[in-house]
């Protein structure tokens, strides 16, 4: 399994409408680095949900339940998405102060590449995370 983080402005689709959709596509990137991120996502994958611009944290954990289709928002056909599947919030948001601030996290791609919307998340920084956000690994 793989493991990643996902941005989100939560003005334009927040962790609580994901939920309430349960599963939900990832469409409109625009950028080639993150839709290659995108198709590299396998069925079971899992990824932070982290809300952007004003709130900079992660919310919560999704799930990867269909791989890598064209995105019909895009009318050259150049990118595609991705559905996830809601599975949990976590217990206790974790900022980009707080991993800024964490040594063990200084070469996080979200540290290094602050404006890439969906990135790759190491299993050594994912266990990390989960243990600042109180959820199991």
């Amino acid at each position: 399994m793989a493991y990643w983080l996902v941005k989100s402005e939560p003005g334009a689709w927040s962790w609580d409408d994901h939920v309430k959709e349960g599963v939900a596509e990832w469409d409109g990137v625009r950028n080639y680095q993150a839709d290659n991120n995108m198709k590299a996502m396998k069925l079971g994958d899992r990824a932070f949900f982290y809300h952007s611009v004003n709130e900079k944290r992660i919310v919560g954990v999704l799930e990867v339940v269909k791989e890598h289709y064209p995105d019909p928002t895009d009318k050259k056909g150049r990118f595609g998405m991705v559905d996830f599947k809601a599975l949990m919030p976590v217990k206790s948001p974790v900022t980009l102060e707080q991993i800024k601030a964490d040594p063990r996290l200084e070469d996080m791609a979200l540290v290094r590449q602050s404006r890439l919307s969906v990135m790759p998340v190491t299993d050594e920084e994912w266990a990390i995370l989960c243990g600042m956000a109180g959820i199991e690994a």
